[in-house]
């Protein structure tokens, strides 16, 4: 014991035997204390304050026998059990919360609650400083933290952190796991945070964490999986592999982890796991390396290079299912964002589609296949099949954020809304650090009229992104304009678009509508006329419905794909009576 480490204070407070096969090994190198119903005994305080006494601090202590009610030996402790107390201070407080607290604090493991529950892996303990806020994480939930690059060059940090995101898709893919997604764990890289803080941060209760060092076609990866809280290593494991063999270390490394987590692996894992992967070094080399440049990109010339990359990857192994996919959305990408005019849009989303479908088909249950192919039907307006392939990437992986946040976004679009908002608070819980979830959910919630609720969602995405816009738009929808232009008016970078659109529309409700017309025409000059959705929202809330129409007609002309907010954005509600606008949403073809 030491007063800066976490540390077990084995205590029964039901009728555990002593030979249950359920008791955590660490239980039977120490003394036990019974404190029936989480009870504290007068013999057991009595006991405690003797131990607290300078004069006892360094005694040994022998181990009562049997038929004292205040403590237990196990049959395993012949020897005394010494304490060696070197912080009475701390102690103290330890036995006040004993005492006060009935103990339910120190239930530190859950193997005796049922004999037909599988056990979670070593539930947490925390220091006594916390004691007040116990942590109780998912079972089988982990996260996996950036493997420490190795190789002497920092060159080579985009394969270690490449390596370690497929590690944790992998373990993704395992259903019966949860996983914290990318955003979360590598935001904690190259920061010295105890592994404690991580796992409340990201509510999980184990982590993996590791080392990779490269040397030509041979990898060495060094990986350690620890329980979240209380930092008791569960395994590890050194893999010297040749670089071929990457796909099954991926696979070798969720069974271990799966298998310390006390998990039932179902049939077919190991075909899920490498589903859509490749054994050619080189291309493996590629797409790691595209993979990174693709997460950073910003402009149309950071995609149009990803998607260069990622034909490099497919070039050097033509059965490549995942770079087909990846390929897939960023040609996507590209086509929805930076293109105008619905032929040059179309050129891409033709070609997105065969990538998606010939990834789909090398690789039949590869969800990044049926999320590309999601994507693109979304993107394209064919809400139908957009909706039937999110069900099929779903059904694969039920886990992966991405997918979720995608899907969230699309469902309360398409009017599904309490789907969509189940789909957006999951994505939070698997990726809590990112601000693009919270983002998400807090747009949910404004489009399904419930701005109110969105302020707090907005509050925590604005905490981890100073320039997130979302406040501004959950301001507006309850009349709180002075706030609204506030919130627009401290973004600095990173949300261009959304800060135009915010002021343009805060502006006009402020009376300050040649602020307005000038942010509007900021946009225009920015953004190009393939944007014609968002000058009908403009229009729309300033009152000019001729204008709004116009627009909005211009924009089915120009097939955009942002057309998908007409059912439900509020933005639209002005026009809703106008012919002109039931027109164009019957033509839309939205679910019912």
């Amino acid at each position: 014991m030491a007063p800066d480490r976490t540390f077990l204070v084995p205590v029964v407070i039901d009728d555990t035997p002593q030979t249950d096969e359920r008791i955590p090994d660490r239980f039977r190198e120490l003394q036990w204390t019974r404190c029936p119903g989480g009870q504290a005994s007068p013999a057991f305080i009595e006991r405690a304050q003797r131990l607290l006494s300078p004069a006892q601090t360094n005694a040994p202590t022998t181990a009562r026998p049997a038929t004292d009610p205040a403590s237990t030996a196990t049959p395993t402790s012949r020897e005394p059990v010494r304490a060696s107390w070197r912080d009475n201070t701390a102690v103290l407080a330890i036995v006040v919360v004993l005492v006060a607290g009935g103990l339910a604090y120190f239930a530190i493991d859950k193997f005796w609650a049922s004999k037909q529950q599988p056990s979670p892996p070593t539930p947490p303990a925390a220091p006594a400083s916390t004691a007040a806020t116990a942590f109780a994480p998912p079972p089988h939930s982990i996260a996996v933290l950036p493997f420490v690059n190795m190789s002497g060059d920092k060159e080579q940090e985009y394969f270690s952190d490449g390596l370690t995101e497929e590690i944790l898709n992998s373990l993704a893919r395992v259903n019966e796991l949860q996983v914290s997604a990318r955003t979360s764990a590598f935001s904690f890289k190259g920061k010295d945070v105890k592994i404690g803080t991580i796992a409340r941060e990201l509510n999980v209760g184990a982590i993996l964490e590791g080392s990779v060092r490269r040397s030509g076609h041979t990898v060495r990866v060094t990986a350690q999986l620890n329980n979240a809280v209380t930092g008791f290593h569960l395994w590890s494991q050194t893999y010297d592999r040749d670089l071929s063999d990457v796909l099954a270390l991926q696979t070798e490394i969720a069974n271990a982890v799966a298998s310390a987590l006390k998990v039932t692996l179902l049939g077919g894992v190991a075909a899920k796991i490498e589903a859509g992967g490749t054994r050619n070094p080189a291309a493996f080399d590629a797409y790691l390396r595209t993979a990174k440049a693709y997460r950073e990109a910003q402009t149309g010339e950071d995609v149009q290079a990803a998607i260069a990359g990622y034909t490099e990857a497919i070039r050097l192994d033509p059965e490549y299912a995942l770079a087909y996919a990846d390929r897939s959305l960023a040609l996507n990408s590209f086509g929805t964002n930076f293109t105008t005019g619905s032929g040059a849009r179309r050129n891409y989303f033709n070609k997105a589609e065969v990538d998606a479908g010939k990834a789909i088909a090398l690789a039949p249950d590869l969800a990044q296949g049926h999320l590309a192919l999601a994507v693109l039907f979304e993107s394209s307006l064919d809400f139908l099949r957009a909706s039937q392939e999110y069900d099929r990437a779903l059904a694969l992986e039920p886990g992966n954020a991405r997918l979720l946040q995608n899907y969230a976004w699309f469902a309360v679009l398409m009017g599904q809304t309490e789907a969509g908002l189940a789909a957006a608070h999951r994505a939070v819980a698997l990726d809590p650090l990112n601000s693009g979830n919270h983002y998400s959910l807090g747009a949910a919630l404004v489009l399904a009229r419930r701005p109110r609720e969105s302020i707090a969602v907005f509050t925590d995405a604005r905490a981890l992104n100073p320039n997130d816009s979302g406040l501004g738009f959950a301001y507006y929808w309850i009349g709180d304009f002075q706030s609204a232009r506030a919130a627009f008016e401290s973004i600095q970078a990173g949300n261009h678009f959304n800060r135009l659109l915010g002021l343009a529309l805060t502006y006009d409700k402020l009376g300050r509508h040649t602020d307005a017309e000038t942010m509007l025409a900021q946009m225009r000059a920015s953004m190009g006329a393939g944007y014609a959705v968002f000058y009908a929202m403009i229009y729309a809330q300033w009152g000019d419905t001729a204008r709004a129409l116009d627009s909005l007609e211009t924009a089915m002309r120009q097939d955009e794909p942002y057309l998908e907010y007409v059912k439900v954005n509020g933005l639209f509600d002005p026009l809703r009576k106008e012919p002109r606008f039931q027109a164009v949403e019957r033509a839309l073809k939205f679910p019912n």
